[in-house]
């Protein structure tokens, strides 16, 4: 026996600062803030949420430019090119822009960082990954 879970509730940001982060979050990326308290910020995109959790210890997920462990945030195709040149935009550095056909996630994906290092990759996906899952 396994235990069955039904889907994600939210998953958790470690941030230095959650004053700084709530405003680059909700400035550059428009999620909504739907509650805070001293330690954590609750944040929406679409119908999911997300939490900016206040840490203590030092955050360093990648060394250097690397991108390997992000989140990743979808985006309308329509939008994709004017997100990369609002980001440049604002200063903030994209780390990597590809066109990726082949494994999981097919579609258009940047990859940058938020003021802490935690790496954010915006996607504009093109299959259904759940639907793909067999092939």
């Amino acid at each position: 026996m396994s235990i069955k879970t039904k889907g994600l509730v939210h998953f958790t940001i470690p941030v230095t600062d959650l004053d700084r982060s709530e405003k680059f979050y909700s400035e550059n990326l428009s999620f909504k803030t739907v509650r805070r308290n001293q330690h954590m910020v609750f944040m929406r995109s679409g119908k999911d949420l997300f939490v900016l959790t206040h840490s203590e210890t030092p955050i360093n997920p990648n060394n250097g430019e690397k991108t390997d462990i992000h989140t990743a945030f979808m985006v309308d195709g329509t939008e994709y090119k004017e997100a990369l040149d609002f980001l440049k935009s604002k200063g903030i550095k994209i780390l990597h822009d590809e066109e990726r056909r082949k494994g999981t996630f097919h579609g258009y994906s940047a990859y940058f960082h938020d003021p802490d290092r935690n790496v954010i990759e915006i996607i504009h996906l093109q299959n259904d990954p759940l639907s793909d899952a067999g092939n």
